[in-house]
């Protein structure tokens, strides 16, 4: 039996609504300073819903090469990744337009 995506009405392997989903995502990125000095960069989508965190921190972590996790929606990464971030971002399908740097 084919599946069928409940949203798009497609085949799963030919959905497209995480595309769709990462287009409109408004995404914002900072930097905080935690416990002893240490920085973390944090990632925050306007709707966590649509997009699979769990695979983006994952394919993050790997390419910048550091820890993090996902907590409450966002996505927490060690270190000071302002700038790599964004990049990567685009890489994995999101607007450059919506991925905004604080």
């Amino acid at each position: 039996m084919i599946n069928v995506c409940p949203k798009c009405g497609l085949n799963k392997e030919l959905c497209v609504c995480e595309v769709i989903a990462k287009e409109k995502q408004k995404i914002t990125v900072r930097v905080v300073e935690r416990r002893y000095g240490k920085k973390m960069t944090i990632i925050q989508a306007s709707d966590t819903k649509d997009v699979d965190l769990k695979e983006i921190a994952k394919v993050l972590k790997s390419h910048l090469a550091c820890g993090g996790t996902v907590k409450n929606g966002v996505i927490e990464l060690q270190g000071d990744h302002l700038k790599k971030v964004k990049e990567e971002l685009i890489k994995l399908g999101f607007s450059s337009d919506t991925v905004e740097i604080k």
